[in-house]
């Protein structure tokens, strides 16, 4: 190194020069600092309202709403998945008789909400009783847990199809032409090329659509199903205390914050050679 670079290494960097302070910056500051003290508040709030007599009374009751919670959006999360495959292969067919169908389900069940789908399959099939019987299904739509967990999977499972259909359509076209010129057959192209591309594109939206899942599934406590929201309506009806809503908000929280770190450490596992 010569004597000139030595002295261009050894000049100190010149000062940062400061952000001005505009109109959007100092909102951006005022409404972190209403934040902030809204959490204070809320920590000021349940130190303060603090009764171990209720936590020893319904603390388990909230676990054991979690759980059913967690058992729900699980179970729900991954037959919806299966059930999502075959509906979203319909929906790229070039068969009328079988994309009308598909595309017609996809429509009916993003198109309206998860209450009302729980409301008529608990409800308004309930009203079928004799016929249910007479086919051996009584036993299970006589159930809200198994009612709210049909109505959460094939919920999930067209907004999984539709997700799925559109990571798959954005696969270049030119890969699978080109496995087709090197006769590879269509099976092995859509399991080794084509299917592991879209999975990638798909990890993000599927990651939201667990979370919405997750904060849909509260919806079930109204036909008696006690979930983590069940159990806190159950306590609100015994205590009248306010609070009983925010641990069960703190609850949901937690699920999300650990789901969402946990998706953004598997999406950031799976995409490391996009990155290099």
């Amino acid at each position: 190194m010569s004597h000139a670079e030595h002295l261009i290494a050894a000049r100190p960097a010149p000062p940062a020069e400061k952000k001005p302070m505009t109109l959007a910056r100092a909102s951006g500051y005022v409404i972190i600092g209403i934040w902030c003290l809204v959490a204070l508040g809320l920590v000021y709030t349940i130190i303060n309202g603090w009764d171990w007599a209720k936590v020893e009374r319904y603390g388990p009751r909230y676990l054991d709403g979690l759980r059913t919670t967690i058992i729900l959006v699980t179970v729900s999360i991954i037959l919806g998945a299966i059930l999502s495959l075959p509906i979203a292969f319909a929906r790229m067919s070039k068969s009328p008789f079988l994309a009308a169908p598909a595309y017609a389900y996809v429509y009916v069940f993003r198109g309206t909400p998860l209450l009302a789908q729980l409301f008529l399959i608990y409800y308004g099939l309930g009203t079928f009783r004799t016929e249910l019987e007479s086919i051996g299904l009584w036993w299970f739509f006589r159930e809200a847990w198994y009612c709210g967990l049909l109505s959460m999977t094939l919920n999930t499972a067209a907004y999984q199809a539709e997700i799925l259909r559109g990571a798959i359509a954005s696969v270049p076209v030119g890969q699978r032409e080109g496995a087709f010129a090197l006769g590879l057959p269509k099976s092995i192209i859509f399991r080794k090329i084509t299917m592991p591309q879209a999975l990638i594109v798909a990890l993000r939206p599927y990651g939201n659509e667990i979370i919405l899942l997750i904060k849909g599934s509260a919806v079930v406590s109204v036909v008696t199903v006690f979930d983590l929201m069940g159990q806190t309506r159950y306590a609100f009806s015994r205590t009248f205390d306010y609070q009983t809503y925010l641990w069960a908000a703190i609850f949901y929280l937690t699920i999300v914050e650990t789901l969402r770190h946990v998706w953004a450490w598997l999406e950031a596992r799976l995409t490391r050679h996009l990155k290099r």
